[in-house]
């Protein structure tokens, strides 16, 4: 397995720590609207891709021989930032939804994954050397300048998520002995601890209205999806089971959270609730590793990656779990899909 393929296998069993639904093959007919980037090995190394969200016109972007990995669309659409070992060491790159103008953001020695646009497009949070001692959660200027360290911690700080104004962000560190969910201002100031309970608090994400953040706990029995108000007053479990539930993510309308769960003898599943805990369902039925989540614009679908045939593939599925669809339907390494923030006409 390529290096990229452990590295975010890896990633996963530190996060978490299926098939009633037949396997459809992409409608010929059905007009694409909107495109999934991924990353994928299918050419012989770990590039970044975009396909339509019904299977098609697959296309390699980056196309280089070094590591492209872990692809994320700027809030218009235009653009996809990504991350890239092309000069060495992994450093943050941007490119035009196309492919074309690929520019280097940062020139460092540190190791940095996961990069989220600000709301607005003019910022780029990441982490540096993920779950690491020195683990820190970086921000730079969508042009690549002034590049800041906001946490600047001897312990780790990782996971942020930007509040739907941009002017905050909730993130997972270690600062006070155990996982807690802090918030800061978006230029590091004004670090709060939300969460402030000994048990493991982790993957926080802001509801699109602001209002409320989903994350994990370990405060009850198992891991569950727990919400707070954004000042960390109220906190709730929505989903109380004796299983593990992880990776909350907020459809775009708010209406919904879907997560990943082991529950009974199912596997990492897909589970869909409303955003009051109500309605809870499963969606993927595999008895595979179904996981990474990424909402359509429209809330209707969701797209993810499993090894449901022994090889990691991007699906997209209904969220009430109707018309599972296999878009890549390789045998390569298929990892990390975002769906454009918008409609295409």
């Amino acid at each position: 397995m390529k290096k990229i393929g452990v590295f975010v296998l890896l990633t996963f069993l530190i996060f978490v720590f299926c098939n009633k639904n037949p396997v459809e093959q992409p409608p010929q007919d059905e007009i694409s609207t909107t495109k999934i980037a991924f990353e994928s090995n299918v050419d012989g190394n770990s590039e970044i891709y975009v396909v339509d969200s019904n299977g098609s016109n697959m296309t390699n972007l980056t196309n280089h021989q070094s590591s492209d990995y872990t692809p994320s669309w700027s809030p218009d659409g235009t653009k996809i930032a990504f991350i890239s070992k092309r000069d060495g060491n992994p450093n943050l790159y941007v490119m035009d939804s196309n492919g074309s103008n690929i520019i280097k953001l940062t020139n460092e020695s540190r190791n940095y994954v996961f990069p989220i646009w600000s709301p607005d497009g003019e910022k780029i949070a990441m982490t540096s050397e993920y779950l690491n001692p020195e683990s820190d959660i970086y921000v730079v200027d969508s042009d690549g300048s002034n590049l800041k360290n906001l946490t600047n911690n001897s312990v780790p700080d990782y996971d942020p998520s930007w509040s739907p104004d941009g002017t905050k962000i909730v993130f997972t560190t270690r600062r006070d002995g155990n996982y807690e969910i802090y918030v800061m201002n978006s230029d590091g100031s004004n670090p709060i601890n939300l969460s402030n309970n000994s048990a493991r608090d982790e993957d926080p994400s802001w509801s699109p209205n602001g209002t409320k953040i989903a994350f994990t706990s370990g405060r009850d029995s198992g891991f569950c999806i727990f919400i707070m108000n954004s000042d960390g007053t109220n906190p709730v479990n929505m989903t109380s089971n004796s299983g593990s539930d992880w990776r909350p993510s907020w459809s775009p309308d708010g209406t919904k959270i879907a997560f990943w769960s082991y529950r009974g003898n199912k596997g990492c599943e897909i589970y869909v609730m409303d955003s009051d805990g109500s309605n809870q369902t499963y969606l993927t039925y595999t008895s595979e590793l179904d996981y990474n989540i990424s909402w359509s614009p429209d809330s209707r679908k969701l797209a993810f990656m499993s090894d449901l045939h022994h090889n990691y593939e991007i699906y997209v599925i209904n969220s009430d779990g109707s018309n599972l669809i296999n878009l890549t339907n390789n045998s390569a390494m298929n990892f990390c899909p975002s769906w454009s923030p918008i409609i295409y006409k």
